[in-house]
């Protein structure tokens, strides 16, 4: 029996118990193991991956609030799986995992040692992959496998991808580069488009040079099929300009929730625009970008550059950290 199926076990976890700035309500302290339930897996974190997203729930951003009196955050991690609940094969015991929506519509996250997740989000790992990458692919990969086929297969279509570099950005361009379309990224920095090229853009415009809906026309003379969007309110009018008649946007993100659109294009285009957020996908979106997203890493066209590491001890200092990475790269925790 592990010190784990004794009762009374604990756990060292972060978590807090109000909203607000990561230094004033994030606390390190043990905390009861959870159980699996029937159909879940309890897995031993190695790797927590943060998001903005995991930032935005403590900070109480678009309206977020709690929803339990102690939250361990963090939606994405990696590790093994060291226990299962009724109706989930025991063989799963020992299997290397990446996990997804840990800490959405549930109380504890994988800034943790242990976290119990539905069977089903916890996603065997190849051995190729090492848990970091597993750490990261969670909810900003989902995101973007999303942005690219809410609309179905992007077979022979043009996809436009903006902000390639983010996490959600390099799953978008990983994904729809594997699904057969052609990829165009916009960046908005010179030393971007070199980076965005190696991350699977066939073709990148650098917006700020000037004449981007002209560049982009030049590339995709027709018009691009989907957009693959994470600021609406910033980049809604050259969307709709370069767009087909009959293109989409699947936006998942925005610099202004009350910029007005540009209207009349886009209807006189029908164009279509899909709002994402990710706790809410269907299920059958998540398992097909799980296993597409396992098939992209395992093969080496989707990695995500790693631009810090912090102990759980700094948690508050790690998820300080994942709101100015931007581009340059995603923030881990070791547990």
């Amino acid at each position: 029996m592990s010190s784990t199926d004794r009762p009374g076990a604990v756990m060292r976890a972060a978590y807090y118990e109000k909203q607000g700035p990561a230094r004033e309500v994030l606390q390190v302290g043990e905390v009861p193991v959870p159980e699996p339930g029937p159909d879940e897996v309890r897995v031993r974190v190695v790797v927590s991956g943060i998001h903005v997203g995991d930032v935005g729930k403590r900070r109480g951003y678009w309206g977020s609030t709690m929803a339990y009196p102690r939250v361990i955050p963090h939606g994405d991690g990696a590790g093994v799986v060291d226990a299962v609940g009724e109706c989930v094969d025991p063989a799963r015991i020992g299997e290397r995992v990446w996990v997804y929506l840990a800490q959405s519509y549930r109380p504890f996250g994988t800034a943790a040692e242990y976290t119990v997740v539905p069977a089903r989000h916890a996603v065997a790992l190849p051995d190729e992959v090492d848990l970091d990458q597993g750490a990261l692919l969670g909810i900003p990969g989902i995101t973007g496998h999303r942005a690219v086929f809410a609309g179905g297969p992007v077979e022979g279509l043009t996809v436009l991808v903006t902000a390639p570099l983010g996490g959600v950005g390099r799953a978008a361009l990983a994904v729809a580069r594997r699904g057969g379309a052609t990829v165009l990224a916009t960046v908005r920095h010179a030393d971007q488009v070199d980076a965005a090229l190696r991350a699977g853009a066939h073709h990148v415009v650098n917006v700020r040079e000037g004449n981007a809906a002209e560049k982009i026309r030049a590339i995709a003379p027709e018009g691009v099929d989907r957009i693959a969007e994470t600021d609406l309110a910033g980049n809604a009018t050259l969307d709709v300009e370069v767009l087909k008649y009959h293109g989409s946007i699947a936006t998942y993100a925005t610099s202004n929730a009350d910029a007005p659109l540009p209207y009349w294009p886009a209807a006189f285009k029908n164009i279509t625009v899909q709002f994402l957020s990710n706790d809410d996908f269907p299920e059958s979106a998540n398992v097909a970008a799980a296993a597409d997203l396992t098939a992209a890493v395992a093969a080496g066209d989707l990695r995500y550059p790693i631009a810090g590491r912090f102990p759980l001890d700094q948690v508050a200092e790690a998820q300080d950290a994942t709101e100015k990475a931007g581009a340059t790269g995603r923030i881990v925790l070791d547990i």
